[in-house]
């Protein structure tokens, strides 16, 4: 019954946060919010809270450090891209754990990056807005209402 309630409660807890940033996106003025590996980070934030891969300094610094490298190699690699793309992964990922930063669904930004052309602007809105506000709901939703350990202080 536990495995029930963790998996309703993460569905409903998930549904809020990307419903707030969708409404944020398409139905204010403020900007983009939305950040389609936001959606994995759901899974991570509401399912396994204690992960060290949900800590809000993973989710933070795993979405900023991997759309940056894929705005860098969207902006400085003169390469196809059926190379850039792999190559731009490979280096986030490889940053993220060279720095202790591991969010894996942040792995797929570089990708987002490049096929959508984005201009350096999308680092502040959406992959930092939207990371902050994903990282203060999953503090409030874990330590508050859930009264679970969060963020871990291991």
């Amino acid at each position: 019954m536990g495995n029930l309630k963790q998996s309703l409660l993460a569905g409903l807890f998930s549904i809020i946060t990307i419903g707030i940033l969708t409404f944020l996106t398409y139905r204010t003025e403020f900007g983009i919010f939305l950040l389609a590996s936001f959606g994995s980070s759901m899974v991570l934030l509401y399912g396994y809270p204690e992960s060290p891969f949900a800590q809000p300094k993973n989710v933070f610094f795993g979405h900023l450090i991997t759309a940056i490298v894929g705005l860098l190699f969207l902006n400085l690699v003169p390469l196809p891209i059926f190379l850039t793309i792999p190559l731009a992964v490979g280096f986030g990922v490889g940053l993220m754990i060279l720095l202790n930063v591991t969010h894996p669904p942040a792995g797929g930004n570089p990708i987002i990056v490049i096929i959508g052309s984005v201009s350096f602007d999308y680092l502040l809105s959406p992959v930092i807005s939207g990371s902050v506000i994903i990282i203060i709901f999953a503090i409030i939703v874990n330590k508050f209402i859930l009264k679970k350990s969060y963020p871990s202080h291991k």
